[in-house]
């Protein structure tokens, strides 16, 4: 059998441990970007804005800076995506399950099965967006030229 540039070998401790990587920098980088915002407008932070899906809508200033917040933070995990999971055609993958993690801890702290119109639309926006960015930030690494030269590197 031939070598091949990549190995395609499962290997569940390394898919366990970039999904827990990549959702310890959602939250991260949510919270990071939701302290920015409170910041701007005095506002004390809470788990509230991130898990509580009545916080996210268009009829308060509030509301529209952690739906800003949640679309930064789309951004940050996409520049995740290129550094820590690589593959592009993974971005999806690994999109689709840190936002069915955090549905979970949604539906878990509110108690009940998130219902809000903009919590389903802010995060749908948030998926599509990290995924698409991360997929073209780890296509662009994944096809570039790989330098060939024709010159022996020894330096006797």
């Amino acid at each position: 059998m031939a070598p091949q540039f990549r190995s395609y070998v499962w290997d569940p401790a390394l898919i366990l441990s970039q999904i827990t990587l990549m959702q310890a920098i959602y939250y991260s980088s949510l919270g990071l970007w939701l302290a920015v915002v409170d910041s701007l407008v005095h506002n004390s932070p809470s788990l509230d804005q991130i898990f509580n899906y009545e916080v996210l809508g268009f009829s308060t200033s509030l509301g529209r800076l952690a739906m800003m917040a949640f679309i930064l933070n789309a951004l940050s995990c996409a520049i995740g995506l290129l550094y820590f999971i690589r593959r592009g055609k993974q971005c999806l993958d690994f999109t689709v399950t840190i936002h069915f993690f955090h549905l979970l801890g949604c539906w878990i702290y509110n108690a009940h099965f998130p219902t809000a119109l903009t919590w389903w639309l802010v995060h749908t926006v948030c998926t599509a967006l990290m995924a698409v960015i991360g997929e073209y930030l780890c296509m662009r690494t994944e096809l570039k030229e790989i330098p060939l030269n024709s010159t022996p590197k020894s330096n006797v």
